[in-house]
């Protein structure tokens, strides 16, 4: 999968969040707010281009000290509520 064009990263008063820029999100109309895991997950899988829940695993397990099944479970459940969302495909 990958990121849906038009949403973009940004640091709002010291919080990070996911907006949607251009015509293509125009319908949007939301901020969403990501703790610091989720902000490199969404770092990460923009570099990645095309990513899945195990490269985003991978990938999470290699910058931090977590155990792979801790690590599933939470990319599992960011990438779920990025579908939801429609800011990923």
């Amino acid at each position: 999968m990958k990121q849906k064009e038009g949403f973009v990263l940004r640091d709002i008063c010291g919080e990070h969040v996911i907006v949607g820029e251009g015509l293509g999100t125009i319908d949007f109309g939301k901020l969403i707010s990501l703790n610091e895991t989720a902000t490199w997950l969404w770092r990460k899988a923009g570099e990645m281009g095309d990513f899945d829940i195990e490269s985003l695993t991978v990938a999470l397990c290699k910058e931090y000290d977590v155990a792979e099944d801790a690590a599933r479970k939470d990319v599992q459940k960011m990438v779920a509520q990025w579908q939801e969302l429609g800011i990923v495909g």
